[in-house]
């Protein structure tokens, strides 16, 4: 979990979670939204490029207490680590004190408005602190001097720099145990100001495209930290005869930030052939893939309801992002991308029509029309911790699935009740299958009791869920 509990704690979280998973997501709506089975359509990643990683564990902390409802409960609270895919090091803080860390969980780089930093007014103050904190600062001695003690080691840097951004990540009353990193804490907390949201280390914009044959379709812009990022066509290119070319037509294996790249589609298909990946309709997708430092600042996230984090350290990271492009003579051309906003609490998904025809598809039991040549920005509203997993389809085809979990808030709040579990029931689907096992990670002994949820009853009338849970304690796994 994002921090280890040495006491029965936690009595918000899990039955809420429990509430929202065992509901069904209620998404399938009749006609082009439908149930995603194999191969139904193309996935479409919620995360809009730059570093994914793979959570490595809690790594530098030292122990704080948490006051919570009129009984203190000891944490372990400090820095954790994750390795890049394709090469690199992160190094984070979680902004969600109340709930579970997974195991070797799969995190993704996302812009604050997916995650609860897009509605906590006091996001920049985080960035603040851990911009003015360890391990950016690594010189222990001049953050002791500001903090106002003799010396601190790393487990207290760490810690006291853990706390004071879960006083503003999640409101909570902590307090770090050793009177150093306590100190530090405090001075974080008392000195932080608020500070822009950084940008992401590689991002395709806009992530999906659509067009004629014939055409240059785009285009996709670049927006990246490193100095130059590598471009990879289609796999199917050779078949297919679409190439990737800059705004001159002529093609292009490498791009910088700011470049603006096309999808060159041939005007007939290439062979004479009418298939699905030939000019005269069919899609496309292409990849960049660079080298940078990440910057401190960005949110992770993980679509296996592990706890979100904050990006404290970076060493040279690979990071990626891809666009797809869709194509056809006649008729609706629709172009599909989403992302999870947190502020107006859903999915949003983009939809553009570059064809000469409406694309017309329904919602959640609302219909929607993109006139050609318009863009519409649709939200699908959805519960906290709602599982999602449907398909919206269109002419010739053409298939965009999107799933994952809203996961938009912390549960540092007060009021209700929450039960901590070793493991969490699998998240209802539409179509799809279900999430893997939760499981807390805990940095105290074998004999540190979780609370663990042992009856559940659900009264769902509407949209509206009554938990009621009965509570035992069960022996923390390490």
């Amino acid at each position: 979990m994002c921090a280890s509990f040495s006491a029965p704690t936690l009595r918000r979280t899990a039955a809420a979670r429990l509430a929202a998973v065992t509901l069904a997501t209620g998404l399938v709506a009749a006609g082009v939204l439908t149930a995603a089975g194999p191969a139904a359509a193309d996935d479409t990643p919620q995360n809009q490029g730059g570093a994914t990683a793979t959570m490595g564990g809690l790594k530098t902390f030292a122990n704080a207490v948490v006051h919570d409802d009129g009984a203190d409960y000891q944490v372990s609270a400090g820095l954790f680590e994750m390795s890049v895919d394709g090469g690199g090091t992160l190094q984070t803080y979680c902004t969600d004190l109340h709930n579970p860390t997974q195991r070797d969980a799969k995190y993704h780089e996302t812009p604050w408005s997916g995650t609860s930093l897009g509605t906590n007014r006091s996001a920049g103050k985080i960035r603040w602190i851990v911009q003015h904190s360890y391990p950016q600062v690594n010189d222990l001695a001049a953050l002791a001097t500001k903090a106002g003690v003799a010396n601190l080691s790393e487990q207290d840097a760490a810690a006291g720099t853990q706390v004071a951004i879960w006083r503003y990540s999640d409101g909570a009353r902590v307090d770090a145990v050793d009177p150093q990193a306590e100190k530090l804490a405090d001075y974080l907390q008392r000195s932080a100001r608020d500070l822009p949201e950084p940008a992401a280390s590689l991002i395709l914009d806009p992530p999906a495209v659509s067009g004629h044959p014939g055409e240059r379709v785009g285009p996709v812009t670049v927006h990246t930290g490193a100095g130059s990022v590598s471009v990879t066509p289609p796999v199917d290119a050779a078949d297919s005869g679409v190439r990737i070319v800059g705004a001159d037509g002529r093609p292009v294996t490498s791009a910088a930030d700011g470049s603006r790249i096309y999808f060159q589609v041939p005007k007939e298909p290439k062979g004479g052939s009418s298939s699905a990946s030939g000019a005269a309709g069919g899609t496309a997708e292409l990849t960049v893939q660079g080298s940078t430092t990440v910057p401190v600042g960005r949110a992770f996230t993980s679509d296996s309801r592990s706890q979100t984090q904050i990006l404290a350290g970076s060493s040279e990271s690979t990071v990626s992002a891809t666009a797809s492009a869709t194509w056809a003579g006649t008729g609706a051309i629709p172009a599909l991308s989403a992302a999870k906003d947190c502020v107006r609490g859903g999915l949003a998904i983009t939809a553009t029509n570059k064809g000469d025809a409406p694309f017309a598809f329904r919602l959640m039991g609302v219909g929607h029309s993109i006139a050609p040549g318009a863009s519409q920005r649709v939200l699908i509203p959805l519960r906290e911790d709602q599982a999602y997993d449907f398909t919206i389809t269109g002419p010739q085809g053409f298939g965009r699935r999107f799933a994952g979990v809203l996961d938009c808030r912390t549960q540092g709040g007060a009021g209700g009740t929450t039960t901590q579990t070793l493991s969490e029931p699998a998240p209802a689907t539409v179509g799809g299958t279900a999430a893997g096992t939760n499981l807390a990670e805990t940095g105290g002994t074998s004999t540190t009791p979780l609370i663990a949820a042992t009856g559940l009853s659900l009264l769902v009338l509407g949209a509206t869920a009554l938990s009621i849970v009965r509570k035992k304690r069960t022996p923390t796994e390490n």
